[in-house]
């Protein structure tokens, strides 16, 4: 397994969810304490994958209950309840994982370093195990002093 990336280059990630999530849908996160993970889920989850390609490689994933997913969906889509997770909640959610890594990629440019990401990939149900190739840092974001999502960094620098 890939060594993961150092920890100067892990804030443009936390900087650009928190960023993303204050302006879009008035929630303001908190940073949790982060930890070396394995990406195995019992429960059932609804997950967005986005890649990374350039200076940077590897994945990102955004790992929330369905619970969460559905909230995140409707302040995604102007307050419109959202019932079930389906096509139309599920490009909602990865618009805002767009948003977050083109921001993140962004803030990257600024320190030239050069990254493009891949589109999203919706990950949903329970008993998922996902292994990639890059070891991975679990950041928890709460919201009103709950877990809300688990940001899993699994990039290195070539």
């Amino acid at each position: 397994m890939k060594q993961a990336l150092d920890v100067n280059h892990i804030n443009p990630f936390l900087q650009s969810a928190l960023s993303i999530f204050d302006s879009m849908m008035q929630m303001k996160l908190a940073i949790g304490k982060p930890c070396v993970s394995n990406l195995a889920f019992n429960d059932q989850i609804f997950a967005l994958q986005v890649g990374l390609t350039g200076d940077l490689k590897g994945q990102i994933f955004f790992v929330m209950s369905i619970d969460a997913a559905k909230n995140v969906a409707s302040k995604m889509m102007c307050g419109m309840p959202i019932e079930e997770l389906d096509e139309m909640s599920a490009s909602a959610l990865s618009e805002l994982s767009n948003m977050i890594m083109g921001n993140t990629a962004t803030l990257f440019s600024t320190k030239n370093i050069r990254i493009d990401i891949t589109p999203p990939l919706v990950l949903m149900g329970s008993s998922i195990r996902i292994t990639p190739e890059v070891q991975a840092l679990k950041v928890p974001l709460f919201y009103e002093g709950a877990e809300y999502i688990g940001m899993y960094i699994c990039v290195t620098k070539e």
